[in-house]
């Protein structure tokens, strides 16, 4: 190149002129090839790969979010005892409501149903009282019935023995008839024959007679002693009948009598639930504060405006919140988190220099750990994570607030920066470490 000179209109650049002399030429190729020697090791140097998500700051724990505080019962705002913005502690005093429902307008109306309460309770009572009466009654009918039914039973016994004892004399009676019938008949024909006199008929005759009577005699007194078995068995069995029926109409009086007081007894568990639930609803006349937070916003204004049963009335903020931030990641990228991930973050409003390939040379971003991964996609096909404070990182800022946005990258695989630019410009997903996502590792 020496001597040689450009032609053209070349001659007129000065570039031109430099790069033609020797010396120039030297330093640039020089320069040049610093630098590409520089981009080419640089090529080399490990580049942590991440995946991307954006997101917002939110609180771990559902009791620690915002949450809507709702009147539990129809009625009209009467005070209001908060600002917004204001710190109250947990049962602190928030809006006070009065009743518009005309059935709940008497003053007294606790002190009537309990004055009611008291007189089904006596009532109760009473019957109760009944009921051990009546127990009484068939205990004593019971008794007097065995009582009855021993002495009637007696009665029978008896009857049974004079009905033997009867008719062994009837028989003795019958064998005496018999004898001096006989003795009469010898002496009747003795008599035509003329061997005995007519006397001694006679006397045979008198004899045979007063046999014949004690017989009929002790005859009338066996049909006796069977009437009066016949007349205990019948009494017997009246006793049963009568003592039977007193019984049952006693146990009849008492089963109503239960029925009765079950039926009080229902109506009084309906009332004390009646009575329960007016306590609870005057309970609810004074809305107070669910747990320590700060009133967010009202959702009613002014005094005297009528609410429904379940209306909102404020937003709270509780005060001590385990912040947390959700991030939202592709289904493409989800396989690719595992719970323990660890993550960095940048949040909104805050100073940061992110060079999200070398997380350690990132100025101004925050350590997290993914706690939850949802188990189902939202509407825009997106899956949830939660992610903590990393406890090995430095905390995260006291001036952050639930809702502040997020840029957060999880943390994968370390490769040279020249695969990480070809996996790129092809459109290939991460490297997935499987020593930290495996079920078996943990």
């Amino acid at each position: 190149m020496k001597g040689h000179k450009p032609s053209g209109h070349l001659d007129q650049l000065a570039i031109a002129k430099l790069l033609y002399r020797n010396e120039s030429a030297r330093i640039l190729s020089y320069w040049l090839l610093l630098i590409f020697g520089l981009i080419f090791l640089a090529m080399f140097l490990p580049w942590q790969q991440n995946v991307r998500a954006y997101g917002k700051v939110t609180a771990f724990a559902p009791e620690d979010r915002p949450q809507k505080v709702y009147s539990t019962v129809p009625g009209m705002i009467r005070a209001w005892h908060i600002q917004e913005g204001q710190l109250v502690q947990k049962g602190d005093t928030l809006v006070v409501i009065s009743e518009i429902k005309d059935e709940y307008f008497d003053p007294d109306i606790l002190a009537r149903k309990r004055s009611q309460i008291n007189d089904q309770e006596q009532s109760i009572s009473s019957l109760f009282e009944k009921m051990k009466s009546l127990d009484r009654q068939i205990d004593a009918m019971e008794n007097g019935l065995r009582a009855s039914l021993s002495k009637a039973k007696n009665k029978i016994a008896d009857a049974r023995y004079k009905i033997a004892t009867d008719s062994a004399d009837l028989k003795a009676y019958e064998l005496n008839f018999e004898t001096a019938k006989a003795q009469f008949d010898r002496e009747e024909k003795l008599q035509i024959e003329g061997l005995v006199s007519l006397t001694s008929l006679e006397d045979k005759r008198m004899k045979m007679q007063e046999a014949q009577a004690k017989l009929q005699t002790a005859l009338n007194k066996l049909q006796m002693s069977s009437n009066l078995y016949l007349n205990a068995i019948l009494e017997l069995s009246s006793l049963e009948a009568e003592y039977n029926d007193k019984i049952s109409k006693a146990i009849a009086d008492k089963n109503q009598t239960l029925s009765y007081i079950n039926d009080l007894e229902n109506k009084l568990t309906k009332m004390q639930i009646d009575i329960a639930n007016l306590e609870i609803r005057q309970q609810n006349y004074v809305v107070r504060a669910p747990q320590e937070g700060y009133v967010v916003r009202a959702d009613k204004s002014g005094v005297g405006e009528i609410l429904k049963e379940g209306d909102a009335l404020l937003t709270i903020m509780p005060a001590n919140p385990q912040l947390a931030t959700e991030l939202f990641v592709t289904a493409t990228d989800l396989p690719l988190l595992s719970k323990g991930n660890k993550v960095r973050i940048r949040f909104d409003g805050w100073p940061a220099l992110v060079f999200s390939g070398w997380p350690n040379a990132s100025l101004g971003t925050f350590g997290g750990e993914i706690q939850v991964i949802d188990y189902v996609n939202n509407h825009e096909n997106l899956y949830r994570i939660l992610v903590t404070p990393d406890p090995n990182d430095e905390p995260w800022p006291e001036q952050i607030r639930i809702g502040s946005g997020v840029y957060g990258w999880t943390m994968l695989d370390n490769v040279p920066i020249w695969y990480e630019i070809w996996r790129q410009l092809n459109g290939f997903p991460p490297n997935i470490d499987i020593t930290r996502t495996s079920p078996k590792s943990k």
